[in-house]
């Protein structure tokens, strides 16, 4: 579910056609647009029942969603929002992203077979790889170091870090 087009970061065309691009590479059936102006994700019931609708047509196992401590604005009002419209959903997973703070996962994904393809699909946002604001850093460096610091944290290679509201482990029926 991508819940802007990105307007205020590069031209909408060009936005949907990165997101579509890499939704594809990763092999996403579909793309769920929420159609909110970039910047102006409200808190509001509109949003939580839009999440909500969702989350009941997929019955998905997992829930994804930004780390509710974070610099940018629609990322704290999505993760927020993402809470309510989940409290009945078994497993919900925050995850890091550049304008992500004081973030301490508690669980760990080994991503090293992975980490080339995550790239990958983040080069799909070309838009967007040299935004941040940082000179002669791309945002796949920042993949990069976060998944050598995650893994070390992890005592693997690569790791992607999540911090948990709700997580269930299947111990099997036996």
């Amino acid at each position: 579910m991508v819940m802007t087009n990105g307007e205020r970061g590069a031209e909408p065309d060009v936005r949907i056609y990165e997101q579509n691009q890499a939704a594809m590479f990763l092999g996403a059936e579909k793309i769920y647009w929420g159609g909110y102006p970039d910047t102006k994700i409200s808190m509001e019931q509109e949003l939580i029942q839009r999440i909500e609708q969702v989350v009941q047509e997929v019955k998905p196992h997992f829930i994804f969603v930004h780390y509710q401590d974070d610099t940018h604005q629609d990322h704290r009002h999505l993760a927020i929002t993402t809470m309510s419209a989940t409290r009945y959903t078994r497993n919900v997973l925050f995850y890091e992203g550049p304008t992500t703070q004081n973030f301490s996962p508690t669980v760990f994904v080994d991503i090293d077979a992975v980490l080339e393809e995550k790239t990958k699909a983040i080069l799909a946002h070309a838009s967007q790889t040299g935004k941040t604001n940082i000179e002669g850093l791309l945002i796949t460096d920042f993949v990069h170091s976060t998944a050598h610091f995650r893994g070390f944290q992890a005592r693997v290679k690569s790791a992607e870090g999540f911090s948990p509201l709700r997580l269930f482990i299947n111990l099997g029926s036996s």
